[in-house]
């Protein structure tokens, strides 16, 4: 059985997801962002899984997000086009 060590969370400004990611280190995860990205909080969804598992909420959260907006990411999973 894989290790359940992997966070998914988003970032938000007010209500708005501003961002969608995974970490295995919440708190420097965080620092991280507060050095080139605006929110107001970041949201832990629900308890830690798997990477494999985190990945693919990832992609669904991403895909069902652009499916309500428009076709758009959110603002700042934008250089993860590619993915």
């Amino acid at each position: 059985m894989a290790e359940r060590d992997t966070t998914r969370y988003e970032l938000r400004d007010g209500n708005k997801v501003v961002y969608v990611g995974i970490t295995n280190n919440p708190d420097r995860r965080a620092q991280e962002h507060t050095a080139d990205k605006d929110f107001t909080r970041m949201v832990t969804v629900g308890p830690k899984v798997s990477r494999a598992t985190a990945e693919r909420w990832e992609e669904q959260r991403i895909d069902t997000y652009k499916q309500n907006h428009h076709g758009e990411r959110p603002k700042y999973n934008q250089n993860d086009a590619g993915k």
